[in-house]
């Protein structure tokens, strides 16, 4: 037995999730997992970076940049404490970070992720794998979205064409096929504009279980609107973030629409839905046998029946139906691609990437000396 623990906080940015992989020769098991709520005050400043990145500046950047390393740490100390493990017992950390800008375009594509991993190493006493996703970017790819190889190692079955859709800030689903390559890519909005929305009208950190989008209609000129963008028709390698769909492009699309708040919430969810259900089809019109759901959209029921009915051909079930807890698939993940980097093998896939080759993703970081 050796274990790995994963350390993980999504675009929806609430709370960071940390769970223990036990990987073996007869494969692995999430053994267990915590999730610790952010700070208030200190959530409230990741948002305002996500949304207003323009104008922040490099002390704030800084600061944050070593907040967020604390709290991650945090988490990893009360999960061993919990299971009475020892900085010994773990092989290594595999840090994610906190994502703050992902721009994979342009002059010079670029991603960030903060959560300083020398600040985890120095208060674990474990050695950390982080920086995940740049060396894909400089390997010509996205840098997004990674988890598709867990996905595949985890839930991939031969002989049946199955999906896994990861329904965080963002949304990204993995096509595992019976006989050819995985495939992914992010496919939009998934939490992010229901949670914000949810926090502007609710007063809540979200719409629980779906229910006020579930009392809503969806309206078919602000649906169509939010379909149009261009992100949607666009070909695979693809991924996305909280810059592209900001609160400012959800308003846009307000313009000379009298809408009522409970509408526009049921609308964003079967945007989510829809994105998502266009996006598992094969080119021959196939829907995967099974489609297992992670992150925190596989609590919300409204956005899973939406699913389900756009699915008919589908079974939809949660990653718990395998195993693991849809809430742990993320942390997990990062675990595994730690234990993949220390074992010196590739972390992406090319396939969905867009990378031109298999790359080792991640930087090592000692927890101690040798």
């Amino acid at each position: 037995m050796t274990l790995y623990l994963g350390l993980m906080s999504g675009t929806s940015m609430d709370g960071i999730d940390a769970a223990l992989l036990d990987i073996s020769e007869d494969g692995m098991r999430v053994q267990a997992a915590v999730c610790r709520e952010w700070p208030d005050a200190l959530q409230g400043r990741l948002r305002r970076l996500a949304e207003d990145y323009q104008h922040i500046g490099l002390v704030e950047l800084g600061q944050l940049d070593t907040s967020v390393a604390r709290e991650f740490a945090h988490a990893a100390q009360e999960l061993l404490r919990i299971n009475n493990l020892k900085p010994g017992d773990i092989r290594a950390v595999g840090s994610h970070g906190q994502t703050v800008l992902h721009q994979p375009h342009g002059a010079a594509p670029f991603t960030m992720q903060i959560g300083d991993p020398n600040v985890i190493a120095e208060r674990l006493g474990i050695d950390v794998v982080a920086d995940f996703r740049r060396r894909d970017l400089a390997a010509g790819g996205e840098g997004a979205p990674l988890m598709p190889a867990f996905h595949a190692a985890a839930f991939g079955a031969p002989g049946e064409l199955r999906a896994v859709v990861n329904i965080g800030g963002i949304a990204n689903v993995t096509r595992l096929p019976a006989d050819a390559d995985v495939t992914g890519f992010d496919t939009g909005p998934g939490n992010c504009l229901l949670d914000s929305w949810a926090r502007r009208h609710l007063q809540h950190a979200y719409d629980a279980n779906g229910a006020w989008a579930a009392t809503g209609r969806v309206v078919a000129e602000l649906l169509a609107r939010l379909l149009s963008d261009p992100y949607f028709s666009r070909p695979p390698p693809k991924s996305t973030g909280r810059d592209i769909f900001s609160d400012d492009w959800l308003q846009r699309a307000f313009t000379g629409l009298s809408l009522a708040p409970a509408d526009v919430q049921a609308t964003l969810s079967e945007l989510t839905a829809r994105t998502i259900a266009g996006s598992l089809r094969t080119d021959a019109g196939a829907d995967p046998a099974r489609v297992l759901v992670c992150g925190g959209g596989a609590f919300n029921a409204d956005l899973m029946a939406r699913l389900a009915r756009l699915l008919p051909h589908s079974r939809v079930e949660t990653t718990g139906a395998l195993g693991i807890a849809p809430e742990h698939v993320e942390a997990a993940g990062f675990a595994w691609l730690a234990q993949r980097y220390v074992s010196g093998l590739a972390g992406n896939l090319p396939s969905v990437t867009g990378a031109s080759h298999p790359v080792p993703l991640g930087a090592l970081y000692r927890g101690s000396l040798l």
